[in-house]
């Protein structure tokens, strides 16, 4: 089956149209639907209300010259933005080479002379000028898309906030392929690495019984995306509703492309547009040009998403820094605080049993001795606890669980700081539940405990009991310390986690503020989490809670 063209033919000539009509139908090539006018005006309201692939006029019509009609035929595609390209061919009764070089400059595909025109010469001309028609279309509906495209990353790119971006891009592409609504998928892993799913438009919970397992398949396209579980974040645009799941995967009025990340060729998400049959009620059938298009514009706000995540690392990055920098300044100025009295003791002692050793009796120098070892001991903890710190700030702390015997392990310890407190504090330990099963760091669970006893014993100057509770249930295991010391003012409580922190009402006791940021990250590292309790002279409770096994 030919294909049909349509023609215009612009003469005032009726014996002229018929010689062009009777000698275009016996082409092989092309079926046509051939349209005549007798004036240029005519022939103008025409082509207005009609697409032709090419017009056959005459240079010579009674209202005005073919340049004339040329003319007013670019003039109204301008005005209008008419995105129509008909070729034109030019008839005249006399060959004029100096017109014909004229007519071409104008625009004209040929120009044939009346009395030598044959039905091939004719064909053939008006075959090369459909032609030239079908090529200049494509042309500028191509620079037409990448104006689009260029316009629609321009917006998408104004912003290197991410939320934005992935807002501005779903409206901008429902906008762009005017279809009924927009989706964006964004896969994101937990902390666990498995795939998750989030939304920043709905209610999670909704969607996590129906993501089980879906095959995505582009369309167009030989690949397919196989996302097991809860996948991803949803950005979406139009109806306004969130879309279903189920139905945007299933449905076949959606074109779907990726999103990958060229630096690391990571599949970021998907991005869907949709035509809703109900709302239409036909099936949409994607073109060719809108794949691309959708194609196109995903690779636009690939880029934009690297840029905003390169964004946010380069952000992370400085002000890591910036936390490391303040973290080398209060270390320079706890060394120069902290370690000052010790060391002035050590070597007060150290000197006076060099220059005194042989007037002092056996009692004074064993005095000095303790001194300078209990100092040395101070200054040690210190280095240890300033290292371990360091070592959390730049993430470097490893976690080894094994499997301990908790009433055995806190008992020890408790053992352990009742022969070295004094008797001032009573110290007790008591006991709930079932606390076996329990898969702990032993260094870092040393770490919380010493450093939260310490503490209590420290901060209760006056003396008093300390109570350890230790309370096992079936998952988690949670234990906490309570003194009746000086407490904490409670609008500081808040930042007494974070390294060198130390309360206001302190006054002379000794401290470096790191014991509460170690015993947190420590926590942390099992997965657990610490609280705290404290009111001014009546005392301060922290509580533990770690989970029995980390997944």
């Amino acid at each position: 089956m030919l294909n049909t063209r349509t023609l215009l033919i612009v003469d005032d000539c009726a014996e002229d149209r018929k010689i062009y009509r009777r000698y275009l139908l016996r082409d092989t090539h092309f079926a046509y639907e051939i349209v005549d006018a007798d004036s240029a005006e005519t022939g103008l309201s025409l082509w207005q209300q009609m697409q032709f692939d090419a017009i056959l006029l005459d240079f010579c019509l009674p209202d005005m010259s073919g340049f004339e009609f040329l003319e007013r035929l670019h003039n109204h595609n301008s005005k209008n933005q008419f995105d129509t390209h008909s070729s034109v061919i030019m008839l005249t009764g006399r060959g004029d080479e100096k017109l014909a070089v004229q007519a071409m400059k104008k625009g004209i595909q040929d120009y044939l002379v009346k009395q030598n025109l044959k039905p091939d010469v004719l064909q053939l001309a008006v075959r090369n000028a459909i032609k030239q028609s079908c090529l200049q279309a494509q042309l500028s509906k191509k620079n037409r898309r990448q104006r689009l495209i260029a316009t629609t990353a321009l917006r998408i790119r104004e912003s290197l906030d991410l939320e934005q971006i992935l807002h501005t891009a779903v409206a901008e592409v429902q906008q762009l392929l005017k279809c009924d609504r927009v989706v964006l998928y964004q896969f994101a892993l937990d902390v666990a690495g498995e795939k998750i799913f989030q939304s920043i438009e709905t209610n999670t919970a909704e969607y996590k019984s129906l993501l089980n397992s879906y095959d995505i398949q582009a369309v167009g396209e030989n690949h397919h995306w196989q996302c097991q579980g809860a996948i991803c974040n949803i950005y979406a645009a139009g109806l306004n509703q969130t879309p279903n799941l189920n139905e945007v995967f299933d449905a076949e009025a959606n074109l779907i492309v990726p999103i990958h990340l060229s630096h690391d060729g990571r599949l970021w998400g998907l991005l869907v547009a949709n035509q809703c049959p109900k709302i239409n009620h036909k099936e949409k059938i994607w073109q060719p040009d809108e794949v691309e298009i959708l194609n196109e514009v995903s690779v636009q706000l690939a880029i934009a998403i690297q840029q905003a995540e390169l964004l946010a690392q380069t952000t992370a990055s400085l002000a890591k820094e910036k936390q490391l920098n303040e973290f080398k300044s209060q270390f320079i100025a706890t060394v120069s605080h902290e370690y000052r009295t010790p060391l002035a003791s050590i070597l007060a002692a150290a000197s006076t049993l060099k220059q005194h050793s042989d007037k002092l009796d056996n009692s004074k120098q064993q005095r000095f001795l303790e001194m300078i070892e209990e100092k040395t001991r101070h200054l040690s903890k210190l280095v240890d606890e300033i290292l371990l710190v360091n070592q959390m700030e730049l993430e470097k702390t490893k976690f080894k669980p094994i499997p301990l015997d908790l009433l055995q392990f806190f008992s020890e310890l408790m053992e352990q700081q009742r022969l070295t407190s004094d008797d001032k504090h009573e110290l007790t330990f008591k006991i709930n539940g079932n606390c076996q099963n329990f898969w702990g760091d032993k260094g870092l669970l040393r770490q919380i405990f010493t450093n939260l006893i310490s503490n209590a014993i420290k901060y209760s100057p006056d003396g008093g009991d300390i109570e350890f509770h230790l309370t096992g249930k079936e998952t988690e295991i949670t234990f906490s310390i309570q003194d009746n010391g000086i407490g904490i003012p409670s609008k500081e409580q808040k930042n007494l986690f974070q390294s060198f922190s130390r309360a206001s009402n302190v006054d002379t006791i000794p401290g470096t503020g790191l014991g509460l940021a170690i015993a947190k990250s420590c926590v942390e590292l099992h997965g657990g989490h610490i609280t705290l309790d404290s009111r001014i002279r009546q005392g301060t409770k922290v509580t533990v809670t770690l989970p029995k096994k980390q997944n």
